[in-house]
């Protein structure tokens, strides 16, 4: 047994513990980042237990105890000399911007960084923890009731053990991607998570977690609006945005229009009874707004260019190709281009994507238009395929 399943767990239940674990955890110049919370039920996420990290030090948060003072540990979170290190950090990342009130920068997200290491696409922590550190997670607390009180020591030892292999984990990682000279290649993807808008929750923006089906005004204004409305309401009573309308009840509202209880009532995808129920008013009187004033309540959508007849051959030819030079990299093909992309690219020579730009470009982009032009192929071998000069 090591000391990731047999080290001291230090669980934090006050203000003047806290401040001084704080302290120890200044020392250093990376903190390692995990949360346990709960979402099923509310709007907003119930963080149940933060777990944090240094180098060799290590203290488990219980953000729900009677009294605590949460300050120190978000000051600390929210020092730009620290970088602070997660695995998926996004969940992690909506759940700091609002304690903090902005986004705790610099980061480190493992699981973007395995991408540039050549450990896959997405993988998850425990199977990153299996090929870093040989090591194993036991993932049978990971959906246990955090936010029961007292945690058992098997939910205290599960939550522990994931931010000290994850520092192990940032070590290695970040120090393959300094000598292989490919730190820079993460730092789009980590500026696009501190992206605040990400974490705005601004209801007037909300209709953009809408798909488009249409680009008349009256559909967009009810769309907006009635999108605007839920994620208000969502927020106000901290239950998920389904829990009081879904998605498809309010395309079918937008595109249908019932200015009525009785109309709104025949809609298939609304549940029976909502017209008339606590919120049902709110409901109307949102659809109306956008109808009686199309032009203040629509956004501004701009249409899409048609985009001609399917790229064919050409975009199986540089998937084929993405595939090939992403292997002899040892990079995850998402981190260099996604489908659009490929797509954007076998329509057009010059289209404005990442993966005709910086290091994409030369792992990658130079590559593709050198095979779009002929001046390359692809070729079958006994060990796959290969690129040859034409």
């Amino acid at each position: 047994m090591n000391d990731d399943e047999t080290g001291e767990i230090r669980l934090i239940t006050d203000t003047d513990a806290l401040v001084d674990a704080c302290k120890r955890l200044s020392e250093g110049d990376f903190l390692a980042v995990d949360t346990e919370f709960h979402r099923e039920t509310t709007y907003w996420p119930q963080v149940c237990l933060i777990q944090v990290a240094n180098a060799d030090y290590d203290v488990l948060v219980d953000p729900i105890a009677k009294g605590i003072d949460l300050s120190p540990m978000l000051k600390l979170l929210a020092d730009i000399s620290k970088v602070k290190v997660f695995h998926a950090a996004r969940q992690d990342l909506e759940i700091f911007t609002r304690l903090i009130g902005h986004t705790p920068a610099p980061i480190f997200d493992t699981q973007i960084a395995a991408m540039a290491c050549g450990l896959g696409d997405s993988i998850s922590y425990e199977n990153l923890v299996s090929r870093v550190l040989k090591g194993t997670v036991d993932k049978s607390s990971q959906f246990t009731d955090w936010a029961r009180r007292p945690l058992s020591e098997k939910q205290l030892r599960y939550a522990r053990g994931d931010v000290v292999y994850l520092r192990k984990i940032y070590r290695i990682l970040s120090e393959k991607l300094a000598k292989q000279n490919r730190t820079d290649w993460i730092a789009d993807e980590h500026d696009a998570l501190l992206d605040p808008e990400i974490y705005a929750f601004d209801p007037e923006t909300a209709w953009k977690r809408q798909k488009i089906r249409k680009y008349k005004s009256d559909y967009l204004a009810v769309l907006a609006n009635v999108s605007a409305w839920r994620e208000r309401v969502a927020q106000e009573t901290d239950k998920p945005r389904g829990r009081i309308l879904k998605d498809d009840a309010i395309q079918e509202i937008a595109q249908q229009k019932p200015r009525t209880a009785d109309a709104l009532e025949r809609m298939r995808a609304v549940p029976n009874g909502f017209a008339k129920s606590k919120h049902g008013q709110g409901l109307i009187h949102a659809i109306n707004q956008a109808l009686d004033d199309p032009d203040k309540y629509a956004p501004d959508v701009e249409r899409p260019e048609s985009a001609g007849p399917p790229p064919g051959a050409v975009g199986e030819l540089l998937k084929v190709l993405l595939k090939q030079v992403s292997d002899e990299a040892g990079v995850a093909t998402r981190l260099i281009a996604n489908a659009a992309d490929l797509e954007k690219l076998a329509r057009d020579d010059n289209p404005d994507i990442a993966a005709l730009k910086g290091w994409r470009r030369e792992v990658f982009g130079e590559m593709a238009l050198r095979l779009k032009s002929g001046k390359v192929a692809l070729a079958a071998s006994p060990k796959g395929v290969k690129i040859v000069e034409v």
